[in-house]
């Protein structure tokens, strides 16, 4: 299959070998009283793709493609979140403490679950990651490997932290990525622009972008 109106130039990519890739379309980050809001930040922004997001992950599906969906989490002990992290920005919550919807970014918790309307169906990949990146500290690229994937489709939040480092680490280890521009947010629109122009800027030196529309099409024909 081939994205004709993918950036910088044409994306080419065979359904058996590609992946979708889905980042942290957590309750925390998604949903009004979450982590997310608590730091000060307009949750609609990133609620705005959910639809976008859905129509290509049920597409995706109907074709038999695999998905993955990661989730930014830690252990109860917090053993695997650095002081540094949990403390920087001196927030009035931090990760481990009690938000609305249990501890905050501590996997099990109600905030730290996926939303309902990008839930994982049984079969697919779930990753809880404990760093930005999707690749960092889990079994992702061994998973990814023993299926034969050598192409990852992203979207998620936010775009400039856990997809660009996801889309980095990816590209580091041989993928050929490619993000969907309208499927992926930031508190910060202004961020969104500049990572996704960093991403397929020269020759796309991380990966290429596409709009959703443009994917669609080629997945109805499957």
């Amino acid at each position: 299959m081939q994205l004709d109106q993918a950036q910088p130039f044409p994306y080419n990519f065979e359904l058996k070998s590609t992946a979708l890739v889905i980042i942290d379309m957590q309750r925390d980050f998604i949903e009004p009283g979450g982590f997310g809001e608590t730091l000060g930040n307009d949750v609609a922004l990133l609620q705005a793709i959910v639809p976008a997001c859905q129509a290509v992950l049920e597409a995706w599906r109907g074709a038999g493609g695999l998905v993955v969906h990661t989730r930014e989490a830690h252990r109860a002990d917090l053993a695997d979140c650095p002081p540094a992290k949990r403390n920087r920005g001196n927030p009035s919550l931090r990760i481990g403490d009690m938000g609305t919807m249990g501890r905050i970014l501590i996997a099990g918790e109600p905030g730290n679950q996926i939303i309902a309307a990008l839930a994982p169906l049984p079969g697919e990949i779930v990753i809880d990651k404990p760093g930005k990146g999707a690749f960092y500290a889990t079994p992702l690229h061994e998973l990814l490997q023993q299926e034969g994937i050598t192409h990852l489709l992203f979207m998620g939040v936010t775009t400039e932290v856990c997809v660009q480092t996801s889309m980095r680490e990816a590209n580091d280890r041989g993928y050929d990525c490619l993000l969907l521009e309208d499927c992926t947010e930031s508190y910060f629109p202004a961020f969104k622009a500049a990572a996704v122009e960093m991403m397929r800027a020269q020759g796309a030196i991380v990966g290429w972008t596409a709009a959703s529309g443009q994917l669609l099409p080629l997945l109805q024909d499957c």
